[in-house]
């Protein structure tokens, strides 16, 4: 039985009206004008765009999305990933070969900003003031962007320093380095500020009005008690050596948190390589946030604090090495904490929008076959539900998209909820081609 002889499945009632639908657009349009139909298209591919990029910047509840990998990243980790206080969706990246990227529509692309030739280690927005933004590197010192990330410039008294964290107060800027702190009062020039020949990995700034109190922690093994916090009170000028009774030999993060109700004192959290730890009175005394029932005993490089809350906050893990790491929230002050159950339990770097209900944008690595991996995850509240097709933490050495190939991203995609919205437009492109192919046709004869 030839093609033309099967039998032909009727069309439904719905199928019908939509059939029927199409081409009464079709033919309205193809009644139209050279003029206006191609300005009609011109409307209608405008509105498309549009339509899409809003949807891009929808991400539903509670739901680990998966992002394209940063362009030329390779196997390389990120470990320098900030973005904009004032716009959720605006965001810079850097790599392990120097380059700086940049996203305006929330890691769904990036466009390359700046080239360097050595490793990003920080990047970080100022709270205070608009627009401006400064990425450390592992030996190169450090850059400026003045416009939110768009054009950059390189810094003067920084340079050939392992620049590792900054640190923001209304008067100055700090800078923590392979060579003790710098400090700065615009971002574009620096000057040393103390602790000269010590390697400093974390820094927070306890008090931002003058006299700024500033509070730095070493990835130096000490030979006292605990990990290496030095204490200054008058913006850097002079440092006291403290060594508080936690565990570890290095401090991996400080962040100072926003004031409380009452009292003068913020919260401050201190991750080390054995743990994470709060202190409510500027670091004298130390509440262990880790080991027993709580939090797993492992090392912490991120925390962030949710917008004006002191008692809300992110922490988060690579583990180590090892499988400990994760990423937990807490609403309490850390008194009990929630995993958000990342696709990827070893946490390379944490960007938190400042939002009531933040988006959380997250870089991954497995370790099993140097599979850097970027999410992103709009936490409501509600319990973690995780990508509909991912890629498992425990899964074997196979290389996502080298096994899956193709068929794992088609499915992706017809299982995100955007789905409706790529048929929508699809169907609509098909319309205005069908379309532009009658009209011109018409007119030829």
């Amino acid at each position: 039985m030839g093609r033309s002889d099967r039998p032909r499945k009727a069309l439904s009632g719905r199928e019908t009206l939509v059939c029927k639908a199409a081409w009464v657009i079709i033919g309205r349009l193809v009644s139209l004008s050279s003029q206006r139909l191609a300005a009609t298209l011109v409307a209608f591919v405008g509105g498309l765009i549009v339509s899409t990029g809003a949807v891009a910047g929808t991400l539903p509840d509670s739901t680990w999305m998966p992002l394209p990998q940063l362009p030329q990243q390779g196997q390389s980790p990120v470990f320098a990933l900030a973005v904009d206080p004032a716009d959720n969706h605006a965001l810079v990246a850097g790599t392990a070969k120097g380059a700086l990227l940049r996203s305006a529509d929330g890691a769904v692309t990036w466009t390359p900003v700046h080239q360097g030739h050595l490793p990003i280690t920080t990047i970080a927005f100022s709270p205070f003031t608009a627009g401006l933004v400064l990425a450390g590197s592992r030996g190169s010192g450090a850059v400026i962007s003045k416009d939110g990330g768009s054009k950059w410039a390189d810094v003067t008294g920084l340079e050939g320093r392992d620049v590792r964290v900054f640190g923001f107060a209304l008067p100055l800027i700090a800078a923590g380095t392979d060579n003790g702190v710098y400090i700065s009062s615009d971002g574009t020039d620096w000057k040393q500020s103390g602790l000269q020949k010590t390697s400093i990995d974390a820094l927070a700034v306890a008090a931002i009005h003058a006299p700024v109190h500033l509070i730095a922690g070493s990835d130096t093994t000490a030979a006292a008690a605990g990990p290496p916090l030095y204490d200054s009170t008058d913006a850097g000028t002079a440092w006291n050596s403290e060594s508080p009774p936690i565990s570890g030999t290095v401090v991996s993060r400080l962040v100072a948190g926003p004031l409380p109700p009452t009292g003068n004192v913020r919260p401050l959290i201190a991750g080390t390589n054995a743990g994470l730890f709060m202190s409510r009175d500027n670091g004298i005394n130390f509440t262990p946030l880790s080991g027993g029932d709580l939090l797993p005993s492992t090392d912490y490089t991120q925390a962030f604090f949710v917008k004006d809350h002191y008692n809300r906050f992110y922490v988060a893990s690579d583990g180590g090495g090892s499988r400990s790491g994760g990423l937990w929230s807490t609403g309490d002050g850390g008194q009990h904490f929630s995993s958000l159950i990342p696709p990827i339990q070893s946490i390379t770097a944490l960007a938190v929008s400042n939002d009531e209900t933040p988006v959380l944008y997250v870089a991954t690595f497995r370790a099993s076959d140097h599979s850097p991996a970027m999410w992103a995850y709009h936490d409501t509240g509600g319990p973690p539900q995780g990508p509909t097709i991912g890629i498992s933490p425990t899964a074997s050495s196979a290389r996502p998209g080298k096994t899956n190939g193709g068929l794992f991203d088609f499915l992706r995609v017809l299982s995100s909820s955007e789905t409706p919205y790529i048929v929508l437009g699809a169907v609509a492109l098909l319309v205005l081609l069908l379309a532009a192919i009658s009209h011109f046709r018409g007119s030829r004869r």
